[in-house]
């Protein structure tokens, strides 16, 4: 299996490697999975593109993206943001009776500049998930985005004119919202699984600063901790704060303030050298983190708590 990764820059250079006729929209296109399929000649294949890409599987097929390994069941929906690798390790059954609403959207970053999604798109962010973070759909939702799908495959293939961008961009724009409903209705329906994560993240911050490395390696990332728990970092972030209200970038700075207001009541060390202990560069990004969070310089709490 080459390790060298295929990177395709446009809509053109897809349809080309794909076998399409050539893209009737130069920035967007939409692929019929039940008309269009990678066949095996695809397999082991690594590819990364230039292009957001929307994909609903209603095929089994096997996909390697990240690090991890992902079976695909029917009616999932997997986002891939520009320059992510993904890697087919398993073809789709070409005999199968495929559904027509199986499809694959791309579009390239210049359709939406100057657009507000243009300004919006990060903040969608199951674009950054990892494949078994995939959204499940229901029969319901699988519907309403392929009313999205129409109405765009229908604005740039039969009547482009001074309005199909703008139609185009707003009715992506709508069917982004409705991933964002329904991954939302999926984090709902999570909540056993989510909670245990939720109890993870506290044993992880706990666990991290007791072993040293906090003072070896700095302040514990995002990226360590949904390590720890094999998500994507975008997608323990999103889970934490739909369970808590905290982004866990909140629930890190919010274990450090912790930990610091012990040591500023129970030692004798300078704040230079607290900063220092709980993975600080700069002690002066600490005492704005604690200001930010407590309303006070740590001197002032110290003196305060002491008085």
């Amino acid at each position: 299996m080459s390790e060298e990764i295929l990177h395709i820059p446009s809509i053109a250079r897809l349809h080309q490697l794909m076998g399409l006729e050539p893209p009737k929209h130069p920035l967007i296109s939409i692929v019929d999975m039940s008309r269009h399929q990678m066949d095996k000649t695809w397999v082991g294949t690594k590819m990364s593109n230039n292009l957001y890409s929307i994909m609903l599987k209603d095929y089994p097929c096997g996909v390697l993206y990240g690090k991890n390994h992902f079976d695909f069941d029917n009616g999932v929906l997997i986002f891939t943001a520009p320059n992510q690798v993904i890697q087919v390790t398993e073809p789709p059954d070409m005999e199968a009776n495929w559904d027509e609403k199986s499809w694959m959207l791309f579009f390239h970053p210049d359709l939406i500049r100057g657009f507000p999604l243009g300004e919006r798109i990060h903040q969608h962010t199951f674009f950054s998930y990892e494949a078994h973070e995939a959204l499940h759909l229901s029969d319901s939702e699988k519907q309403d985005l392929f009313g999205c799908i129409q109405t765009i495959r229908n604005e740039y293939g039969e009547r482009i004119d001074n309005h199909s961008s703008r139609i185009i961009v707003s009715t992506l724009e709508l069917l982004l919202s409705y991933c964002s409903r329904f991954y939302e209705r999926q984090f709902n329906t999570r909540t056993a699984q989510n909670q245990d994560v939720v109890s993870q993240m506290e044993k992880i911050l706990i666990d991290y600063y007791d072993s040293g490395k906090i003072e070896e390696e700095g302040a514990p990332s995002i990226k360590y901790c949904a390590e720890q728990v094999h998500l994507s970092p975008s997608y323990l972030s999103d889970l934490l704060k739909k369970e808590t209200g905290r982004t866990a970038k909140d629930h890190i700075n919010d274990f450090l303030v912790d930990k610091a207001k012990t040591l500023l009541l129970g030692s004798n060390d300078s704040v230079s050298e607290i900063a220092y202990a709980l993975g600080f560069n700069y002690p002066h990004y600490f005492s704005r983190l604690f200001k930010t969070k407590t309303g006070m310089t740590p001197l002032k709490y110290r003196g305060m708590a002491s008085a």
